[in-house]
C-alpha cells in the first residue's frame, strides 16, 4: 500500500531547470512524485529528469500526452522509458492491446497512463469540440468510454477528474491505477481557476483514486512546504 506522501505529486510547471529544482529541494519531503510536463521538458530536456533524481528518491511523472498514430506513440513511449519514469501518458484513441509489446527490452516498472478528459474540460467546451449531446451531458460516460479503450490499449491506468472515479472504479474495478488532477484543498480555492472539475484532496481519496496532483495551492502559497503537508495529512485522514 502506498504512503499518503506517496499519493501526493507535485507538478513542476516551471519553465526553467533551477526554478524546478528549488521545488524539489522545497517539496522533497513532503511529496511522492514530481510531474514534469511538456513546458519543462521541452525547455530542459531529459537531462532535467536527472536533475531531479539528483535532489531527490522521489518518483517521476512524465506528463507529455503523447499523441498521434499508435506506431509513432510505441516508439516514443519506448524511448521515454530510458529514463525510467515512474509514469508516462498517452492520449489513447483506439485499443486493441496495440502498446502491450513496448516492454520487451525497456524499463518495465514505468507505467502507462491514459488521459480521459481534461480537467479544464467542461460540457459547454465539450460541446464545441463537436462531441454529442450524450457525452457532453454526461461527462462520466465519456470518462468510462475513453477509459475503456485506454486499458484495452494496454494502459496500466488513466487520469481523470475525482468527479468521474467512483464510476470509474465501480465500472471497472480497482486494479486500473487512477491518478486525479484538479485538486483544491478547500483552504486554497480562488476564482477565476481554469480547472473545471475541481475536487479536494480528501474527496478524491474518498472515491478511490490511488494518486493526486496538488500544484497551485502548493507552488503558489506563502509556504510550499507547510502547505504540502497540509495536503499530506488531509491524504491519510482519509485512508
Amino acid at each position: 500500500m502506498h504512503s499518503a506522501k506517496q499519493r501526493l505529486i507535485f507538478p513542476l510547471d516551471l519553465p526553467e531547470r533551477e526554478q524546478a529544482l528549488r521545488y524539489v529541494r522545497l517539496l522533497r519531503e513532503q511529496v511522492g512524485v514530481f510531474k514534469v510536463g511538456l513546458e519543462l521538458f521541452i525547455s530542459e530536456g531529459p537531462d532535467i529528469l536527472n536533475a531531479i533524481r539528483g535532489e531527490s528518491d522521489a518518483g517521476i511523472f512524465l506528463d507529455l500526452k503523447l499523441h498521434d498514430i499508435p506506431a509513432t506513440i510505441k516508439r516514443a513511449l519506448k524511448s521515454s522509458m530510458k529514463y525510467r519514469p515512474l509514469f508516462v501518458t498517452v492520449h489513447c484513441d483506439e485499443g486493441g492491446g496495440f502498446l502491450r509489446d513496448i516492454y520487451e527490452d525497456t524499463y518495465s516498472e514505468t507505467r502507462i497512463l491514459g488521459i480521459t478528459v481534461l480537467t479544464s474540460l467542461d460540457s459547454n467546451k465539450l460541446m464545441r469540440g463537436g462531441y454529442s449531446r450524450e457525452y457532453c451531458e454526461d461527462i462520466k460516460s465519456l470518462v468510462i468510454l475513453k477509459a475503456k479503450i485506454a486499458l484495452d490499449a494496454g494502459c496500466h491506468g488513466i487520469v481523470c477528474s475525482g468527479h468521474e472515479v467512483a464510476g470509474l472504479r465501480k465500472e471497472l474495478g480497482q486494479e486500473p491505477i487512477v491518478v486525479t488532477p484538479g485538486i483544491r484543498p478547500l483552504w486554497s480555492l480562488v476564482p477565476g481557476d481554469d480547472q473545471k472539475r475541481i475536487i479536494t484532496p480528501s474527496e478524491a481519496i474518498k472515491k478511490g483514486t490511488d494518486y493526486i496532483v496538488v500544484g497551485r495551492p502548493i507552488r503558489d502559497s506563502e509556504d510550499p512546504a507547510e502547505s504540502a503537508r497540509r495536503v499530506v495529512q488531509e491524504i491519510e485522514s482519509a485512508l
